[in-house]
């Protein structure tokens, strides 16, 4: 059969049965990288993949987006495997992503409970040494595919429940799992051929867990060093701890509240704590007195919505907000700075007209009237209307942008005058102890959604951009994200279960031939894990709105 390398532009030659990892080793295929795992007809595979039929093959580095995946996968399985060594009848949980690598903290069962364990640093630092030994090992990752019915006994002796849970809540008649010298796992995507693939790892100690950190793509010899975000991690951990209160920690228990008809209260209670965290900042603002409100976030964390209950919230206690939009602000598109692709870059923070703004601010404060520029995005200019506003001493002017947190946006005006709010979906509901749910992933979902019903715009096209926003996002926003005042936790614990419908038929569309499939196809698979909730349950006001449509807010 004829296999197509679409890294290097030819095709090869194989019997039935080759593997992609076998057409490296014999030869046939000859790479100026060691690759971690391959796309094959668009779709991430293992390098040990069995090949029958004529396909597409693109082989991929540890330093690619999916290679990162692949690569972070093979280091959480070989920390459960030094997990289950030195804490035999433990439970290992991986929740979430943090510090530019992974929460992790190990539970032990006293009674009918699960409790975190107090780990020592000698112990993570056992562990971590462990780990370098089934590196240097080189074990292999060994891919089973069996009846479910077959493989839940196994999980149960594991003790991995939340797999079981999920297992029987998905109905899957077969299951992929992979095992390490006899220990069984499964992570929702590919691993490399072994544990010689994954050498480089750290783990730190923090709070009452460990920091799992990857391999510095610009170092490779060295783990990434831990990024301080102690606001962020505050903000995950409330959330945890909500899960862990109404024992929705993953998507198996999340399934179940669905099918004992318990999604009601569970949304009701999801909605009320979005309320008691905008409240609680509303508050916060006028007790110190601040005139001005910026609000930033990432691309679909929920800004606008945010916007307007935290002005509804204002109002209640007697404050009059008013809005600025930060895109009146752009400078001329003429004048507007380049990306390193020559694009206009309309992220960055200097395609606004800062000294226009600080001026405008400056003026308001001080309690004259001011005419708010407005930008044409069809003429790509700014076009001076009548357009006055003026602030009297019980209004609060809300800013909402991307920029919001970045110093250099308003360095004219007091800090005392200001107040700070980060926004983004920390998704904290767990697909299982081992495979926590991508913040992006969250993120990207609701992109698709809300570009395709409202900027008639397709699934493949939104992918396609997504990359870009992320690279904007990572240099203008995140990291800024701890000069926050009070970080808002968009995310709902039962909005995948809603997004499911609306997202499900739109990455449909996405052709199989586009290199944007993967991301389509990986997403899929993700929403399978879900039961359907419908959205007539989701009330008007819920931030869910803004990318579902049915919002009681004018957008």
């Amino acid at each position: 059969m004829e296999i197509y390398i679409k890294n290097q532009d030819r095709y090869v030659t194989a019997e039935g049965g080759a593997s992609p990892l076998s057409l490296l080793d014999n030869g046939t295929v000859s790479l100026p990288f060691q690759p971690i795992c391959c796309l094959i007809n668009n779709k991430t595979e293992n390098l040990r993949f069995p090949i029958y039929a004529p396909k597409q093959i693109e082989y991929l580095s540890e330093f690619s987006e999916i290679g990162r995946r692949v690569y972070v996968r093979a280091i959480c399985f070989m920390l459960y495997k030094a997990v289950s060594e030195m804490f035999p009848t433990a439970q290992l949980r991986i929740e979430h992503s943090i510090f530019k690598g992974y929460f992790c903290r190990i539970f032990t069962q006293v009674k009918d409970k699960f409790i975190p364990l107090e780990v020592s640093t000698e112990q993570i630092k056992s562990l971590q040494a462990r780990m370098k030994e089934l590196s240097l090992a080189d074990l292999p990752f060994e891919r089973h595919e069996r009846l479910t019915t077959d493989i839940l006994p196994k999980m149960r002796d594991q003790h991995l429940f939340s797999k079981v849970l999920l297992y029987e809540t998905t109905g899957q008649l077969y299951t992929t799992y992979y095992t390490l010298d006899g220990l069984a796992d499964s992570y929702y995507g590919a691993l490399p051929p072994s544990t010689g693939y994954a050498p480089v790892f750290a783990l730190h100690p923090y709070a009452d867990g460990f920091i799992l950190m990857s391999r510095d793509p610009k170092n490779p010899d060295q783990a990434l060093t831990p990024e301080k975000q102690t606001k962020m991690f505050k903000a995950f951990t409330d959330y945890t701890h909500f899960n862990e209160v109404i024992k929705v920690r993953n998507i198996g228990e999340l399934n179940m509240s669905v099918r004992e008809r318990k999604v009601r209260e569970l949304i009701n209670v999801a909605e009320a704590m979005h309320e008691r965290q905008i409240g609680h900042i509303a508050d916060e603002i006028v007790a110190r007195g601040a005139k001005i409100v910026l609000l930033a976030g990432p691309s679909s964390s929920g800004k606008t919505t945010t916007c307007k209950r935290l002005a509804v919230q204002l109002m209640t206690s007697l404050v009059t907000p008013k809005m600025i939009s930060l895109d009146d602000y752009f400078v001329d598109r003429d004048k507007t700075p380049l990306d390193e692709t020559g694009d206009y870059d309309y992220e960055s923070l200097y395609a606004l007209d800062l000294k226009r703004l600080n001026s405008d601010l400056s003026r308001l404060l001080a309690g004259e009237t001011v005419n708010l520029p407005t930008y044409s995005f069809e003429f790509g200019k700014r076009i001076e209307k009548e357009k006055p506003l003026k602030m009297d001493s019980t209004d609060v002017l809300i800013i909402e942008g991307i920029h919001g947190l970045n110093p250099e946006l308003i360095s004219s005006v007091g800090a005392s005058s200001i107040y700070k709010v980060y926004v983004s979906a920390l998704t904290t509901l767990a697909i299982d102890d081992h495979n926590w749910i991508s913040t992006t992933d969250n993120r990207l979902l609701r992109r698709i959604v809300r570009d395709y019903r409202y900027r008639h715009t397709s699934a493949l096209d939104t992918i396609h951009r997504w990359p870009s926003v992320r690279r904007g996002e990572e240099k203008w926003i995140f990291p800024f994200q701890e000069n926050a005042d009070a970080t808002f936790n968009s995310s709902l614990i039962f909005e995948l279960g809603v997004m499911k419908e609306y997202a499900e038929p739109v990455l449909r569309q996405v052709p199989h031939n586009v290199k944007q499939y993967e991301t389509a196809y990986r997403l899929l698979k993700f929403l399978e894990y879900f039961d359907t909730i419908p959205v007539d349950q989701i009330p008007p006001t819920s931030l869910l709105r803004e990318f579902l449509g049915g919002s009681s807010f004018h957008y």
